[in-house]
Formats: structure tokens, C-alpha cells, sequence
């Protein structure tokens, strides 16, 4: 589209649709994404039809110049990208500043550098997603160009990889770890693939369309995280010794907090995925109570229960 663009002195949508081979919805989203890319898109009016083009010389636009404080801000993004490791968007991100650092002064280039030891994301538990970056690369063009892919996964725990044809509607960042979100056309249904489970991936032809007002906020409102389950209503009593990190916290869009007289808080939301909710209560121990739903509340008891148990026998040696 970009280069059509370039070629015309105007073009109508009509045109771009027939010229690239997809619908005219698919192109107003288009021409809206490369606006938000920095391109200087314009329209007018000629003979009653909406034509669309650049403007002249966009390209020799004067650099454009940093204050300190942004320059220590895109610092700070970048730091916390670290978790990106062996994947295409961290490289991306460091073109992306080589090339904000070729037009710097050396000396401000230099500021720049000692500027990104500002701050320091500490994380545990990282993926490693080097193994993953042949896979990226094709589910990233997929999801730019909407186009089908066919994925090898491989299910949790033992077993052989089960392939599924999806369309890709978006990536899911949650707790450093990547997520793929698209429509299982074998399920019909919307599911959420891990990346690091994902043992290949085979590009389609077949180009897809993204329903109408969907929106993955939306689809995943009622989700604790990123199961979406049926929800439930949930309540949870916290200690006072973690009370005020517990409020001051949004763990869900309903979530709802009462303070109890003895310094206690009683947190309450909507939501569903009951082994994220499980595990995340589980990482508080005796300083948060489940007090509904009885079953999780029941589920819990035993999953603690259990745990007491294998620390009452002996280590083994």
C-alpha cells in the first residue's frame, strides 16, 4: 500500500482495494496504521471521490530532537525489554536505537549510553526464546498481513505436538512471557498459545478477518489472567502485614476492596482461569484466606493440606 502510495499522485480506496486484493475495511484500517506509523498520509477531494496521498519530500523532514528527560524515558523502555532476549522485537529495538544514536551528537550519544544504567529490571524465572525466533519471525508477518498460519504445539506435559490452523489476532505479554491469541479454526473458538510450546509454524495464503469490534481487552475482561474460563465470584481476606500492597494494586478490572477494622482487607472480583487464581494465592501462604467460592476454597485446602504433608515427612537424603 505504502509503495502505491508513493506512485500516485492520489488513490482511492476503491483502488487500493482492488489493487492489493482485500476488502475496503481492511484498507481503512491499513491507511489508519501507517498514519500511526509516522507516514504523512493526507486526503482531498477530486470529482466527489476521496483520494489519498504523501506529502511531498516527507522524507527530507529535519531530524527530530530529544529532550533529556525523553531521552532517559526511551531508556527506561528499553531496559525493561530484556525479556525479549533471542526474539526479533529486541533486535528491532536495538536498530531502533542505532539509529536514534547515529543522528545524536557524540556527546549526547554518550549521555545516552550512561543514561540506560539509570534504572534495572530485575526478573526471574525468564524464558528463553532464542529457539523460538524462526517461529516469530513467520507469526509476526502473519499477524501484519493476516494471513493463516498452521501451528505444531505442544500440549502441557508429555505427548506429541497437535497441529492447529489459527488466525492470528494478536501477541499477549503477561508476566515475561509471550503469548500468541487467535481464532483455533479446528475449535472455533478463541484460545491462547504459549510461545515457547509452539514447535513450528507453517505460513498460509488464505488471508483472515478480524471480527468486527473485537477487541482482546474485551475478550479477556472476565479472565483472571490468560484463561478464559467461566468466571466466578471470588473473595479473598489478606492479613494486615500485606495489606497495603494488596491495595494498592489493580489485580482485576471488577475488583472490589473493603478494609476490616483489625487492618485486614477483603478483596472481591469476577473472573475465571481457577489455576492461575489458585497459584497466585498460593504464592501468599497463611497471609491470604479464599473465602469463596466454597469449591476453590475446598480445592485450596486439599492443595495445602498436601504441601503440609510433604514437608512433615523426612528429606530425603
Amino acid at each position: 500500500m505504502i509503495r502505491l502510495i508513493e506512485a500516485r499522485h492520489g488513490i482511492s480506496i476503491a483502488e487500493l482495494a482492488e489493487e492489493t486484493g482485500v476488502d475496503k475495511r481492511t484498507i481503512h484500517r491499513d491507511l489508519a496504521a501507517i498514519q500511526e506509523a509516522g507516514y504523512p498520509l493526507i486526503s482531498q477531494w477530486q470529482e466527489g471521490e476521496k483520494l489519498y496521498r504523501f506529502l511531498t519530500r516527507f522524507k527530507d523532514v529535519p531530524p527530530i530532537s530529544f529532550t533529556l528527560q525523553e531521552l532517559m524515558t526511551l531508556s527506561l523502555m528499553r531496559s525493561q525489554l530484556d525479556f525479549l532476549k533471542g526474539t526479533p522485537f529486541l533486535e528491532d529495538m536495538e536498530s531502533v536505537f542505532r539509529k536514534i544514536n547515529s543522528v545524536l551528537p557524540p556527546r549526547l550519544a554518550a549521555h545516552m549510553e550512561r543514561i540506560a544504567q539509570v534504572s534495572h529490571p530485575l526478573f526471574q524465572g525468564k524464558r528463553d526464546y532464542s529457539r523460538c525466533s524462526e517461529s516469530l519471525q513467520l507469526i509476526r508477518h502473519a499477524l501484519l498481513y493476516q494471513q493463516s498460519i498452521t501451528i505444531s504445539y505442544r500440549p502441557v506435559g508429555r505427548g506429541e505436538p497437535v497441529d492447529y490452523l489459527v488466525d492470528p489476532y494478536t501477541l499477549l505479554f503477561q508476566k515475561g512471557g509471550i503469548y500468541l491469541h487467535g481464532f483455533a479454526q479446528q475449535r472455533q473458538a478463541l484460545r491462547t498459545f504459549a510461545l515457547e510450546r509452539i514447535c513450528g509454524v507453517q505460513p498460509g495464503k488464505e488471508r483472515f478477518e478480524i471480527p468486527e469490534g473485537f477487541n482482546t481487552s474485551q475478550a479477556l475482561e472476565q479472565a483472571f489472567g490468560l484463561v478464559a474460563e467461566p468466571p466466578m465470584e471470588v473473595r479473598i481476606r489478606f492479613s494486615p502485614a500485606i495489606a497495603h500492597a494488596i491495595r494498592d494494586r489493580v489485580w482485576h478490572v471488577s475488583q472490589q476492596v473493603k478494609d476490616d477494622a483489625d487492618g485486614s482487607l477483603i478483596l472481591s472480583f469476577r473472573a475465571g482461569g481457577k489455576m492461575e487464581i489458585l497459584s497466585w494465592l498460593l504464592s501468599y501462604g497463611a497471609h491470604a484466606e479464599l473465602l469463596a467460592p466454597a469449591e476453590l476454597r475446598e480445592e485450596l485446602a486439599a492443595m495445602v493440606a498436601g504441601t503440609a504433608r510433604m514437608y512433615e515427612e523426612k528429606p530425603a537424603r
